[in-house]
């Protein structure tokens, strides 16, 4: 297995000279505290914790998995203590509300601090990351009481949350759920029902798990409009707040799965469990929401991280390993053979997890920064942009990230070679960790489905205006600039074309909607190349900066100079089949008849 590095000089060049995180934190309210010595600090402990304590545990948790017993489930040797020094850091509290515990940081820094504790053990990250969107949801939606409960001890890090959604028949179809809520004289309800797939659902890591449940009221509407959302501990709370007798949940069984072994995915059977209803009745999906929108860019990160680790165990290897010689002359005459980086196809599978992974970082730390503003922005005008900026990066964050993620996972296994499918080089572990990516959190074709047909065509192409006007006015202003024409002239074509297929998928789908999933996919997809695209022109604009400026790091700016050259020569042209294919039309896959499909 890679030993895990933070890459913090990208993490610092994305933060302070890509996005400008010091004007940033300066523009929000109640951000005081986000002082560069302060933000340095926090992340450079940050990437003590994920090199040092987190990663070693990597391979560990993949070898032992977790175990279920009469005593509940065991996680790997090291998770609990590990745990433990993560709350005595305060992490878990970072970036919550101080009111209720937290240090009130900006949600972008806890992004950058997920980025590493994910990349370095994603099975043991997926514990604590499941607790921000409990938190979050009971921040927007929960009652003074629930906040006082249930909150300042998922803050504090001594409970964990988990998300209580699917069920054995649904799949992502959460208007079929059949889970009961039964209410009870005292103002709670009895949930009834089976859950499957929750991550983190069982273990022994923290005093007590607050399940986050959906669930259906007597008499409620069918479909997703009569679905509730309801809190449902572990432990029943006390009158002092403390875990008290056992609730009436308990996990049925651990899935058997393909990687995240470290990581407890539970069947959970609720048997009457006591549970208290929060926000409004049959208004539980969108309460959800908040939760599930916080795991999408919690699972845009696993893209990052898998591309991360990928890269930089292909790159250690590929320095060291010697096989034939350079086709233009030996580059290492003394030795047997040359180093395989020499080689142009091994130089192809670096730069695609390079331009993978940089540009990934800066997607998330972007849409960190939307995060930020909407929850703290100065002015109701700048919290309304930053919510529809954010709304149309999440999708595409999500499964753009996860599915070129999941490739540069693949390319750091084929850069090994056979060595790749041993389990100890920990390539095939990081690509089985992330398959599942681009499945949980809605898989990519559903949040193609949301981004083309209810964020854009829904709004008449209003929500892709907000980030092309931002796209169309960088290429004007830097029209007349020689060094970045490369990137300039591709960049403001590639902006023009997506509105003109937005626009000709939006006509043919006035005529019959299945054009609308038909095309979903490879829009997402294309519009993850053109997001890539913009953002790799703006590193390369910096990095020219830098370099006109004078720095004693040519090296790192010209890599990130070459690296978007890359990018644009070998990685955007991909745009070109996805344009035809989303505008192949619906027949081609809707005209076989079901009865035509015979093995």
């Amino acid at each position: 297995m890679p030993e895990y590095k933070a890459p913090l000089r990208d993490i610092k060049f994305v933060m302070n000279e890509l996005l400008d995180s010091e004007q940033h934190y300066a523009n929000l309210e109640g951000a005081e505290d986000a002082t560069p010595d302060m933000v340095d600090a926090i992340v450079q402990e940050g990437a003590k914790f994920c090199e040092q304590v987190l990663s070693p545990l990597n391979q560990v948790g993949d070898r032992e998995g977790c175990t279920l017993s009469e005593e509940g489930v065991k996680t790997p040797t090291g998770f609990k203590e590990a745990y433990q020094q993560y709350v005595e850091g305060g992490w878990p509290s970072m970036t919550a509300d101080p009111n209720y515990g937290g240090q009130g940081l900006p949600h972008s820094i806890g992004l950058v601090i997920s980025e590493m504790v994910g990349t370095s053990n994603w099975s043991w990250g997926m514990y604590p990351g499941l607790s921000h969107g409990a938190i979050n949801t009971i921040e927007a939606h929960g009652t003074e009481e629930q906040k006082q409960t249930y909150l300042t001890r998922l803050i504090s890090g001594e409970w964990t949350g988990t998300m209580c959604l699917t069920e054995p028949h649904c799949g992502s179809d959460l208007g079929t759920l059949r889970s009961k809520a039964e209410p009870n004289d005292d103002g709670s309800y009895s949930i009834t029902g089976t859950k499957i797939f929750i991550s983190a659902g069982e273990h022994d890591m923290a005093g007590n798990i607050v399940h986050i449940v959906l669930a259906r009221l007597p008499g409620a509407p069918e479909g997703t409009k009569g679905i509730s959302l309801f809190i449902v501990p572990k432990n029943l709370p006390n009158e002092d707040g403390s875990a008290g007798e056992r609730n009436a949940v308990s996990c049925g069984s651990l899935e058997h799965k393909m990687g995240i072994h470290g990581n407890a995915t539970c069947v959970m059977n609720f048997d009457g469990a006591k549970g208290w209803l929060i926000g409004p009745e049959n208004k539980g999906l969108n309460c959800m929401f908040t939760f599930m929108n916080t795991a999408r860019i919690g699972t845009a990160i696993q893209g990052l991280g898998a591309s991360e680790l990928g890269l930089q165990g292909s790159l250690a290897y590929a320095k060291e390993r010697l096989a034939m010689r350079s086709l233009s002359g030996p580059k290492n005459p003394d030795g047997p053979a040359d180093p395989i980086i020499v080689h142009p196809d091994v130089r192809r599978m670096l730069l695609t997890q390079k331009s993978v992974a940089e540009g990934a970082r800066a997607l998330i730390y972007l849409a960190g920064q939307q995060v930020d503003i909407v929850h703290s922005g100065k002015t109701e005008e700048e919290r309304k942009h930053a919510d529809a900026l954010l709304g149309f990066l999440t999708p595409i964050a999500k499964a753009f990230l996860t599915e070129i993620g999941y490739e540069s996972a693949n390319l750091g296994m084929q850069v090994f070679g056979g060595h790749g499918f041993i389990s100890e080089w920990g390539m095939e572990q990081n690509v089985r960790d992330a398959r599942i990516g681009m499945i949980y959190e809605g898989t990519t074709g559903i949040q193609a489905l949301d981004l083309l047909g209810r964020k854009i065509l829904m709004s008449q192409g209003e929500a892709l205006k907000v980030f092309t006007k931002q796209v169309h006015l960088f290429c004007k202003e830097n029209a007349e600039d020689e060094q970045l024409k490369e990137f300039i002239e591709p960049l403001a074509a590639i902006n023009k074309e997506w509105g003109d297929l937005t626009m000709k998928i939006g006509m043919t789908a006035m005529k019959n909607r299945e054009e609308v999933g038909a095309a979903a996919v490879d829009y997402l997809m294309y519009s993850g190349y053109a997001v890539f695209a913009y953002l790799w022109a703006r590193m390369a604009k910096v990095a020219q900066q830098k370099m006109e400026e004078g720095t004693s790091e040519e090296m790192f700016y010209n890599a990130k100079i070459q690296t978007a050259r890359f990018y644009f020569k070998r990685m955007l042209p991909r745009t070109r089949g996805h344009a035809e294919a989303m505008l192949a039309g619906a027949d081609s896959l809707l005209d076989m008849p079901e009865d035509a499909f015979i093995i």
